[in-house]
């Protein structure tokens, strides 16, 4: 595997924020209310991801390191509030649906965990590829629990009404965590039963030359 294939899929899958590391939790837990607001909150970070990302590594030689956590929160505010006005200006059902949230995008600890373990090591593109595949991830994560708390909780799909059957819990911030809880655990079972596969796939893969080897000796 490719360094750029390494970096899509730690950010995916392998280290995804949400699932893997519980990162992000206020947003998820928050707007993962609705199929709609969760991948608005998630494509949001990740267009924030990557400016931010990019431009940190940019001026990673620049940046002195006893300023650079005050740097990187400049540059991710800046980002911020860039998408902010794109979206209240493009957007404003999006941008009012978001709330809060949106704002607080600045102290989201996956943009500024990302800015100070990869971007500012790392050249533009593998941090571009970084943010974009973190983000990706993150969308994924808290659309998937936006989908399942709003077919269970209001019966229905990105605001398409499917079913008048409906489970009040699933609205609330109670239902919120047992779906998070729920995922991450579904996440790392799931996670661990490919690695496992992988790892006796690769093992098999090293004994084939060995025991071919021998037989050949044996021959001989």
């Amino acid at each position: 595997m490719n360094k750029y294939a390494k970096i899509a899929t730690d950010g995916m899958i392998a280290n995804n924020a949400t699932f893997k590391l519980v990162l992000g939790t206020c947003a998820t837990l928050g707007l993962s209310s609705s199929a709609f607001s969760g991948l608005g909150m998630g494509l949001s970070v990740t267009v924030v991801l990557l400016l931010s990302n990019v431009v940190i590594s940019l001026l990673r030689k620049i940046i002195p390191g006893t300023v650079r956590i005050p740097a990187f929160i400049v540059v991710i505010a800046t980002m911020v509030t860039l998408l902010r006005m794109f979206l209240e200006k493009f957007l404003p059902s999006l941008s009012e649906s978001m709330g809060v949230f949106l704002p607080l995008i600045v102290v989201n600890c996956i943009i500024l965990g990302r800015a100070e373990a990869f971007a500012s090591k790392r050249p533009v593109l593998e941090s571009a590829l970084d943010g974009v595949a973190t983000g990706l991830g993150f969308t994924f994560a808290i659309t998937l629990m936006g989908i399942i708390r709003e077919l269970l909780g209001s019966g229905s799909f990105f605001g398409v009404k499917l079913w008048e059957f409906s489970v009040g819990f699933f609205s609330n911030n109670a239902g919120a965590f047992f779906v998070y809880g729920i995922c991450i655990a579904l996440f790392v079972f799931i996670n661990d039963r490919f690695e496992k596969l992988r790892r006796a796939k690769r093992s098999r893969a090293l004994r084939v030359p060995s025991d071919a080897l021998d037989a050949e000796k044996e021959g001989a």
